[in-house]
């Protein structure tokens, strides 16, 4: 099987990540069968990947503005049986691509998804910053599968689906995930969580698969490194967790965020105190992190339906 690599970018104020980026697909031990850069309405910057990268495929965005727009342009330029997606501020470890593309040599398996982790600006986590929460800054957390396991949906950074079905369910769906709006205000997601979870309701016994040695390192800005931006990620996600259930419903839509929330963000705040109580006052920070960060998501999810109903009303 080969693979497209897409990596939809928005903004010159990214440059050097953009070039990382690409570096990194360049060097994997399986090369990709072409690269694409997608770029989001912006002409000067797509002139100027065009003069810099000749050797990728350079597009604008030909959908509505956003990164679900992106990323459907990108499957429909991309000829590969495989469609990869990279973020634009990520770096993919010599051999994600491989470990990807074996994941889809499994029975039934449409879209494979790899381990994220965080690379910090400041150079380290910081101390009150829950590991069940890393999901925030867009990377694998506490609570998801320590070894190559089926799961729900990937996280749309880290990613790869079998192009043709892509196109068969209809792609992504814009209002939902990141859009030139949600930049500027709300940091807005879901996007791939609702897509996956659409195409195995359409699909029956289509598989999700998470393969952890699929890894690529995500960067964590310093504003994303502080509690407000921490707060506001979780009420943004509680907002777009209401579209996703409108679109897929609840059982659905809110299976795994109930596990997590009744299982792992309770043994996590437990193990938050008594790491504190042995000497690492950092714990009472990440404890005290897990439950608000739980009470905005909840409150964004029942301010987010209580509009939806009003707007149906």
């Amino acid at each position: 099987m080969n693979t497209s690599v897409v990596i939809c970018v928005y903004t010159e104020d990214r440059w050097e990540d953009i070039r990382q980026a690409v570096e990194s697909v360049e060097n994997q031990t399986r090369p990709a069968h072409e690269l694409i850069l997608v770029v989001d309405h912006n002409p000067d910057l797509h002139l100027k990947l065009k003069r810099e990268y000749p050797q990728a495929i350079v597009v604008e965005n030909t959908h509505e503005q956003g990164l679900s727009g992106g990323k459907n342009t990108g499957v429909a330029t991309a000829n590969g049986e495989i469609v990869a997606f990279l973020d634009d501020d990520a770096v993919a470890d010599a051999g994600w691509l491989e470990a990807l593309e074996e994941g889809f040599q499994e029975s039934g398996v449409v879209g494979v998804g790899g381990r994220t982790d965080p690379l910090w600006a400041s150079g380290r986590r910081p101390r009150w910053f829950p590991y069940e929460f890393d999901w925030t800054v867009g990377c694998t957390y506490r609570g998801m599968p320590a070894v190559r396991a089926p799961i729900r949906n990937v996280m749309g950074g880290n990613a790869a689906f079998l192009r043709d079905v892509v196109s068969e369910v209809g792609g992504f769906h814009s209002g939902i995930g990141r859009s030139v709006q949600g930049r500027k205000s709300r940091p807005l997601g879901c996007e791939e969580t609702e897509f996956c979870i659409r195409l195995t309701q359409r699909k029956p016994g289509s598989v999700m698969l998470f393969e952890p040695r699929a890894v690529i390192g995500h960067k964590v800005s310093e504003q994303r490194e502080g509690f407000a931006y921490f707060r506001s990620r979780c009420y943004a996600e509680g907002l777009s967790k209401a579209l996703v259930t409108q679109e897929v419903g609840t059982q659905d839509g809110l299976a795994s965020e109930r596990a997590h929330a009744i299982k792992t963000l309770p043994l996590g705040a437990l193990r938050g105190v008594g790491e504190a109580l042995r000497g690492d006052v950092g714990g009472l920070g990440r404890a005290a992190a897990i439950v608000i960060g739980l009470a905005w998501t909840t409150w964004g999810y029942v301010v987010g339906t209580a509009r939806l109903k009003a707007a149906r009303s």
